[in-house]
């Protein structure tokens, strides 16, 4: 179950990117994107999530993960179909003269802290960090 490295990697990176950023406050949520042929199981991920978070990052952390299509662009006739999985053909005309985009995704998109208690502040900060996880492709 590679998922548990790729976790791994994924809070060493939230807790870089706090770092960097000059952030305090706990971590509300994590959003991340992976593609659909990344190879990343998001149920998997999830549980990893759900059982390292806690003692890296503190309980009650919300994991976000959205999935992104693939596409698969066939060079013969044109055509564009979202892939659920990896094929080496055309749906439409069985060409093997396609071009596989996107789907290979796996990036932490965002992160949402609770500031501590200032007397001014809103109470919550979101850091856009938009950058690939080490270990996956992005």
């Amino acid at each position: 179950m590679h998922e548990v490295a790729l976790v791994e990697s994924l809070l060493q990176s939230v807790q870089e990117h706090i770092h960097d950023s000059g952030a305090t406050g706990r971590v509300r949520r994590v959003e991340v994107i992976i593609g659909r042929l990344s190879g990343v199981v998001p149920e998997a991920f999830r549980f990893a999530f759900e059982v390292l978070s806690p003692d890296v990052l503190g309980p009650g952390c919300e994991l976000v993960i959205r999935e992104t299509a693939a596409l698969c662009r066939c060079r013969q006739c044109g055509a564009v179909s979202e892939l659920t999985e990896m094929i080496l053909f055309c749906p439409r005309c069985q060409s093997d003269d396609v071009l596989i985009e996107g789907g290979r995704d796996l990036l932490l998109q965002s992160i949402e802290l609770d500031e501590e208690a200032d007397p001014g502040s809103s109470g919550a900060r979101k850091t856009d960090s938009n950058s690939g996880c080490p270990g996956g492709e992005g």
